[in-house]
């Protein structure tokens, strides 16, 4: 006996997804659909709208990773459904997480025993990091304050107007004065002398920044762990520094070693980084180390067991993903410190093709620094018939993403555009955008001069009409008073006949 079905309306098995009805109609956008769809349905019809997204290779616009090996890849997709707060659970991936802990320290300069281990904790990315790193400040700060029995009311953060809105944030969300050294033009990063001046009593830290987000310029924390020695020898105070490696940190230890930023200071008490910059992971991974364990309060650990044992954390959120910290340790073992260095200096090396490059185009200034991050940052020379947005706003044509933006407070009046260069950038794409940018630059520059045409057309027609109307206006003019003229004539003439006939 043969058994048969007539597919229905319903049974879409047996459909194209492209000649179903979920094409056919809207996707939800504030309400859950009463009905179910195929999962081929949904995919396909995400994956489309997906489509639209820029492409992430070219979006020049970011610091944050874009490519990793396949075999990584691999590793992230097994461990993706992997729930990193569960140590006794996953006791591996805690073990890969203190040992990437343990790697970035030594690499940091942390003063640690060959075998002891170094005090820190992964991240969702630098802004936790920070956070928490602040937290540690101002309640070592608190207890200081609590312990020579003075108010502890008011703490303050110093730093540069450049800093990231992640800093912005935290003196925000846990109520810290924030205060900014400005910028000035031709000088876009803290000044540490203008930084030490506006330390008091109640600073928590100084904040400096390797490789700021505006130019990538390294502010140079040497000159100030100097200057506030200085100061707290003569207060004496005690004030701390943290380094903002968040863009900086995967790349001075490996192309400028002879740059004192880190531990190697002895101001220096806590360092964050992201891994999902120049560490070479994907987002969703940053790390904060401290300088010792005295540097990161214990009352702001906690300790919880209703997962199996006694488990510490310091953290902002709870449940991440271990997939992340997996990746981390992957490529902290697969390039090691040559593997680091190569990568770096080709990011470097890239970075100067293309600021030569543009160089020679000769419409714009070099705002970036070489020694820094590997970034080209440029505004134009001439802002008289476009500007750095109309640039920006072109190259999406060619599906670049490059970013224009105003400096901060001060410097406002400077706009940039700015190229990251990212280990998957390489020397032919560098030469491929000079060359695009300066296609959008003749385009302008063409429908600059049309425009012109056509305005200075605009002005020779409406001056063309204007003289038109005027030599109208004067003959008009002309012919009223030549009619005035003859009727006064006429009434003289009149006037003077009437006189004449009444003598008579």
């Amino acid at each position: 006996m043969v058994l048969s079905k007539t597919a229905s309306d319903t049974d879409v098995s047996v459909h194209s997804t492209f000649a179903s009805r979920y094409v056919r109609t809207s996707l939800p956008r504030f309400k859950m659909s009463e009905d179910s769809i195929p999962k081929e349905a949904a995919y396909q019809i995400i994956n489309d709208e997906l489509m639209l997204d820029g492409n992430p290779r070219l979006n020049l616009a970011s610091f944050v990773t874009t490519w990793m090996e396949p075999e990584c890849n691999k590793l992230i997709m097994d461990s993706v459904n992997k729930n990193y707060v569960d140590m006794d659970e996953y006791p591996v991936t805690t073990e890969l997480q203190n040992r990437c802990v343990n790697m970035i320290a030594h690499l940091f300069n942390a003063p640690l025993g060959e075998d002891e281990a170094a005090v820190g904790v992964g991240t969702v990315g630098s802004s936790e990091a920070i956070m928490l790193a602040g937290l540690a400040f101002k309640r070592r700060w608190q207890n200081k304050m609590k312990a020579q029995g003075k108010s502890c009311d008011k703490p303050n953060i110093v730093t540069g107007a450049n800093v990231q809105v992640c800093w912005e944030k935290f003196a925000r969300y846990f109520e810290v004065e924030l205060k900014e050294v400005k910028l000035s033009e031709g000088y876009y990063v803290m000044d540490p002398a203008k930084a030490v001046e506006m330390v008091d009593e109640n600073t928590i830290c100084v904040a400096a920044i390797l490789g700021s987000t505006l130019n990538g310029e390294f502010e140079d924390v040497k000159l100030l762990n100097d200057l506030l020695l200085e100061k707290n020898e003569q207060t004496g105070w005690d004030t701390p520094i943290h380094v903002d490696a968040a863009s900086g940190g995967f790349i001075a230890p490996f192309i400028y070693p002879e740059i004192e930023w880190d531990f190697r200071l002895p101001l220096v008490k806590s360092i964050n980084v992201s891994g999902h910059k120049y560490g070479l992971v994907y987002a969703g991974i940053g790390w904060a180390i401290w300088r010792t364990k005295e540097d990161l309060p214990e009352e702001l650990i906690f300790h919880i067991n209703y997962l199996g044992t006694d488990q510490p954390t310091f953290t902002l959120n709870f449940s991440k993903g271990s997939s992340q910290i997996i990746a981390q340790y992957y490529q902290l073992i697969r390039l090691g410190v040559e593997g680091y260095r190569n990568i770096m200096e080709n990011c470097a090396e890239n970075a100067i093709v293309l600021k030569t490059g543009i160089e020679k185009i000769d419409r714009f200034n070099i705002v970036s620094k070489d020694k820094g991050v590997p970034l080209v940052a440029f505004s134009l020379k001439d802002h008289t018939h476009y500007t750095e947005f109309d640039i920006s706003d072109m190259l999406r044509r060619f599906g670049w993403i490059v970013p224009a933006y105003t400096m901060p407070a001060d410097a406002q009046h400077i706009t940039v555009l700015r190229v990251v260069i990212r280990e998957d950038f390489s020397r032919t794409l560098a030469e491929r955008l000079v060359l695009d940018i300066s296609k959008v630059l003749q385009e302008l520059d063409s429908t600059s001069a049309k425009l012109t045409v056509k305005i200075n057309k605009q002005i020779s027609d409406n001056y063309e009409k204007q003289v038109q109307e005027n030599e109208k206006k004067l003959l008009i003019k002309a012919e009223v008073e030549t009619q005035i003229e003859v009727t006064n004539k006429w009434k003289n003439m009149v006037a003077s006949s009437n006189k004449t006939k009444g003598i008579c």
